[in-house]
């Protein structure tokens, strides 16, 4: 699943996502989703190596090129539960996100923006070592432009 976009004329988040998203699956604010009463399971969508710079707290790793939707369903036996699938954009978690719907997940939601705008609007994000991290995997130098707060890390 090997994911290719044009990224360079989008000036904003919501244009990017208009341009890229089908919104097949509903959005979650990250307002939302960081409110206490919000009892979702949260899904990186992202490589590993991302995830591992950082990531939302108790997110579990589903990745996106090798994501097992059988894994997955193994994990979350429960179809009604709340789940929330995160990138660093929202574009990718889309894609997940509606392979967990046609799965028959009846209350998935996609986190609008992704994890740039949960650092973007102060929210903690952690390391590998469970510990807090101004660091965030930004995929690449070209997306990253959409991170606006804390330490851009990327591979080329």
């Amino acid at each position: 699943m090997l994911l290719s976009f044009s990224v360079n004329s989008q000036e904003t988040i919501k244009e990017l996502l208009i341009l890229h998203n089908t919104k097949s699956v509903p959005y979650v604010s990250v307002q939302e989703l960081a409110m206490p009463k919000t009892q979702a399971i949260i899904l990186d969508a992202r490589e590993l190596d991302e995830y591992e710079v950082s990531h939302i707290k108790d997110a579990l790793h589903v990745g996106y090129d090798h994501f097992n939707l059988n894994e997955t369903t193994k994990r979350i036996q429960n179809k009604q539960q709340q789940i929330v699938v995160y990138c660093s954009l929202g574009i990718r978690s889309e894609r997940i996100a509606e392979q967990l719907k046609k799965a028959g997940y009846i209350n998935v939601l996609n986190l609008y923006g992704g994890i740039f705008e949960w650092k973007n609007n102060n929210f903690i994000v952690y390391n590998m070592a469970e510990e807090e991290t101004e660091d965030i995997h930004t995929f690449s130098k070209t997306w990253s432009k959409w991170l606006l707060k804390g330490n851009k890390i990327y591979n080329d």
